[in-house]
């Protein structure tokens, strides 16, 4: 007859718990595992010790660590998102030429899941896969920040250290108000990025960028032509997307 071993199954609720949230307090934590206080803050205190949680604030709470993927390593894992968007993001580079990057959070970045940058004759750069881009300047991150949920918005930011201000406020709502992010660049730059969040339920379940070279268009331009298709590509890939 099996046997579990009662702290081993408690540290598993409290990992499940914690993996259905971006974070959770205390109390959530509590009120969700049925676990006595005291254990689920011995159990966080543990997690925390051995680099699978971390404690945000008192106010925010707990959430888990990077390090919970390393358990996933000999599993054969499938990205759903990555399934719905490549068919709609290849045919998109096939019709318009440029290449385009899906991005989801992953530790104070965001991460490059999927591009089409190799089969795009517009390319100038072949390998991306894994590649982070920074949130704050990066169109990728400046689109998520724009999109997600409040609490969202206020936990990352202050993961980052940085403070919401009146003008990063109305950056953020002019993104909102177009639909679209663009990367924050030198002018020396020669790239630049246009990006759309997927959304699904009320979610961001990642977002897509679109890399041009900036002496072909300027923002402007950009924006008025390919915002549009872009934001439907996003619907498209939200529509076959698993929640």
């Amino acid at each position: 007859m099996p046997t579990v071993i009662e702290p081993v199954r408690r540290s598993f609720t409290i990992l499940e718990a914690l993996s259905r949230r971006p974070h959770g307090t205390l109390s959530e934590l509590t009120a969700e595992t049925g676990l006595p206080r005291p254990t689920v803050v011995r159990l966080l205190q543990t997690l925390i010790e051995l680099g699978y949680a971390t404690r945000i604030s008192r106010e925010i709470g707990y959430r888990l660590t990077d390090r919970v993927l390393d358990l996933a390593q000999g599993i054969r894992f499938i990205d759903h998102l990555v399934d719905a968007a490549a068919p709609h993001m290849r045919r998109f580079t096939r019709q318009h030429g440029w290449p385009l990057y899906l991005g989801a959070i992953r530790l104070r970045a965001i991460t490059i899941r999927y591009s089409t940058a190799p089969e795009s004759p517009l390319s100038f750069e072949r390998i991306a896969l894994q590649r982070r881009s920074p949130i704050l300047t990066g169109a990728l991150g400046r689109a998520w920040l724009a999109f997600c949920s409040d609490e969202e918005r206020r936990a990352m930011l202050h993961e980052l250290g940085v403070r919401n201000d009146a003008a990063f406020a109305a950056a953020l709502a002019r993104i909102r108000r177009d639909g679209h992010a663009f990367t924050v660049l030198p002018p020396s730059a020669k790239l630049q990025g246009i990006a759309v969040p997927i959304r699904k339920r009320g979610r961001v379940l990642g977002c897509v960028t679109m890399r041009f070279t900036r002496s072909t268009m300027t923002e402007t331009q950009a924006g008025a032509r390919f915002g549009p298709l872009l934001r439907s590509l996003a619907a498209n890939i939200a529509a076959d997307a698993r929640a």
